[in-house]
């Protein structure tokens, strides 16, 4: 918004409005932070979370168990309300209306996704959902944020809707599974990881931040109930994302796909039953800003396994650009940088403070 907008008292447009939350997520994130004083944190970030929901210790992707249900409950919020609508443009009914409408990112498409109900470790329970039910609420709070910063106003109608963004129930959630990658080099003791940092004119969320990859929403790959079935699978949706993050694999996989005949797939099992490869949960946590939900992981490769499966890494990919390909040194200064210094979503930086203080129990 231009200076001379300001001195006329007009207000921002959706378009405005949506670039500066946009260029300003970081700090956008910490003004949310301070609406929730009573709530529990994932270590020193403001990702927010409640008991139960971070294990004492690092709990092996393997032993996650996985629910289903057809009969869930209907969200309480789901951004339609008046105090949604208001912060929409008149031409859209939603957020996700007004994001294609308006400001469409070149990833966006309301692809089914596994909407998550309860969570009490190992134990998962999930339902059917989509992608745009969560971005009508979650990225709708944000804005609504967004605009009161430009107008210097504090009121937030929509945001006070969702009065515990822990409750799973309250809206719909559609987690994406936020994995940091160590490679770990038994011979010299040195462990690295990388980043990615986030473009806004590419993805929905978290545009402009750094984050762990690879991080994917936990959806099917396709359509359909045989797509559904076989990819609810929280390590099958992760392979998924190393091959398009890392790698620069697109995301057609068409409806000949089997994941025992794909080479990438195979080797990265042949890794994990060679003991090369060993993947964990850290927790689980909710982005103060955006209410996005996380569920915190980390794979360790040993360095063999990382160069013969990864080391063919991409600087850029489809939703942004792999920031120390090289590798970050796994060290307490690198991670103090990005917990508490750089700009970096909540969920990315809980999984690496997480990783940290697990150090010694991920056996790096």
């Amino acid at each position: 918004m231009n200076a001379n907008a300001q001195a006329k008292d007009v207000p921002p447009t959706w378009r405005e409005v949506r670039d500066h939350l946009n260029g300003h997520r970081h700090d956008l994130a910490r003004v949310a932070d301070r609406f929730y004083p009573g709530w529990k944190r994932a270590g020193s970030t403001p990702l927010l979370t409640r008991d139960g929901w971070l294990p004492d210790e690092p709990l092996g992707l393997d032993r996650v168990v996985l629910e289903w249900t057809d009969r869930a409950p209907a969200p309480t919020v789901t951004g339609t309300e008046p105090q949604a609508r208001a912060i929409l443009p008149e031409d859209s009914g939603t957020y996700a209306e007004a994001m294609a409408n308006h400001g469409r990112p070149h990833l966006f498409e309301n692809r089914p996704c596994y909407r998550l109900l309860d969570a009490a470790w190992p134990t998962l329970h999930f339902t059917r959902g989509s992608y745009f039910d969560a971005v009508n609420v979650g990225e709708a709070a944000a804005h609504e944020l967004a605009a009161a910063q430009l107008l210097r106003d504090d009121h937030l109608p929509l945001r006070s809707l969702v009065e515990d963004p822990t409750d799973l129930g309250g809206r719909v959630v559609v987690p994406a599974v936020s994995m940091l990658t160590l490679r770990h080099d038994g011979r010299t003791g040195e462990t690295t990881f990388v980043l990615h940092w986030r473009d806004p004119a590419l993805v929905a969320h978290g545009g402009g931040l750094h984050q762990v990859m690879p991080v994917g929403v936990f959806q099917p790959r396709g359509d359909g109930q045989a797509a559904e079935a076989e990819d609810f699978d929280l390590w099958r949706c992760a392979v998924r994302e190393y091959g398009e993050e890392f790698l620069g694999h697109a995301e057609l996989y068409g409806e000949a796909f089997a994941y025992d005949t794909w080479p990438f797939h195979r080797r990265m099992e042949q890794a994990r039953a060679e003991g090369l490869l060993r993947s964990f949960v850290l927790g689980l946590g909710v982005d103060p800003l955006t209410f996005a939900t996380d569920i915190l992981a980390v794979s360790v490769f040993e360095a063999e396994a990382f160069d013969a499966l990864l080391g063919g890494i991409v600087e850029e990919n489809e939703e942004g650009r792999v920031v120390g390909a090289g590798g970050i040194p796994f060290r307490a200064e690198q991670v103090t940088r990005y917990v508490r210094d750089e700009p970096m979503q909540a969920a990315g930086a809980a999984v690496l403070e997480l990783a940290w203080e697990h150090r010694l129990a991920l056996g790096v």
